[in-house]
């Protein structure tokens, strides 16, 4: 498995992609009428969809085998309703269905402006992250080195959060509710795979996930696309133990490949507290090396260590 979409003339994500919509939305969510006899299968048949996006049967199987170029707005419009997708899904149908039109160049190198790390630095009693597309890990606070892991310690390119999250046993640990956390990364990892499919250093991260991690392999077969932009996540931390924490994934202006991941905490709570007291342990713990964040150059712009 990778997360190679293109592959000898097929389609193969926009193939498993239909397939999965398909399987997962029955006759009655679809709104057909109810029909005489078992059913062979629990989703729709293609038959089905084909009749309720306006398509013929036989370029909509053409379709589901990732054979058809060239794809209509109209058609993969008509598709999305006909599978009741959410606008991230439909999205993710338009990026896959025509990943030709996607410009081929390499992706330029990830950096983060000195004021955009100067802002880490300002969140000091908030962790807080900034990650490229390939959930590479390209600043961080002190305290998210301190809630979560010492990523300076990390050589560059174990500065991942899907590799934290999937391959590192104290992730497994942290997280209280680790089996959602890493759905949703796979789910986030197909997204932006389905909009840089062309992008090598993120199909051999998909690749070796799923080569070294069965839940990884499992999940990505499930072909769910999300980014989930603010929420709670829990942890059980071994210092200050419990801690119930909101994030917020925003996008810096100017830099829309980048994520400014932050934790908060309730005014007044038990978690606000914890994080206090690790704020005033990392207070007296002594900088990065050279006082740069992770993968920063010499001019003090984060650079990200996946090229």
């Amino acid at each position: 498995m990778s997360g190679n979409f293109v592959d000898a003339g097929r389609n193969t994500e926009l193939r498993e992609f239909l397939r999965s919509r398909r399987a997962r939305l029955t006759p009655q969510e679809a709104g057909l009428p109810p029909q005489a006899g078992a059913r062979r299968v629990p989703g729709l048949r293609r038959e089905e969809v084909a009749q309720l996006a306006g398509v013929s049967v036989d370029y909509y199987v053409r379709l589901e085998r990732g054979r058809t170029v060239n794809v209509s707005e109209a058609v993969l419009a008509a598709l999305a309703r006909a599978l009741r997708l959410n606008d991230t899904e439909r999205d993710h149908l338009f990026a896959v269905a025509r990943p030709t039109r996607h410009q081929r160049r390499p992706i330029p190198v990830r950096r983060v402006r000195p004021g955009l790390h100067l802002v880490l630095e300002t969140l000091a009693d908030s962790p807080a992250m900034i990650l490229s597309h390939r959930l590479d890990i390209l600043g961080t606070n002190r305290l998210a080195r301190a809630v979560y892991t010492d990523f300076d310690a990390l050589p560059y390119r174990e500065r991942n959060l899907a590799r934290y999250i999937f391959l590192d046993e104290g992730a497994r640990e942290l997280y209280v509710d680790w089996d959602q956390a890493a759905r949703d990364i796979v789910a986030t990892l197909h997204l932006h795979a389905g909009r840089h499919p062309h992008d090598r250093r993120l199909t051999e991260l998909i690749g070796e996930l799923a080569l070294l991690d069965e839940d990884f392999r499992r999940w990505w077969a499930d072909h769910d696309v999300h980014f989930h932009t603010h929420g709670t996540k829990r942890f059980r931390h071994p210092v200050v133990g419990e801690l119930t924490l909101n994030f917020e994934a925003l996008t810096p202006s100017g830099d829309p490949e980048l994520i400014l991941g932050l934790n908060t905490a309730e005014p007044g709570s038990s978690s606000e507290q914890a994080l206090r007291l690790l704020a005033g342990r990392t207070s007296q713990s002594p900088p990065s090396p050279a006082g740069r964040p992770c993968g920063a150059g010499a001019s003090g712009a984060v650079v990200s260590p996946w090229r």
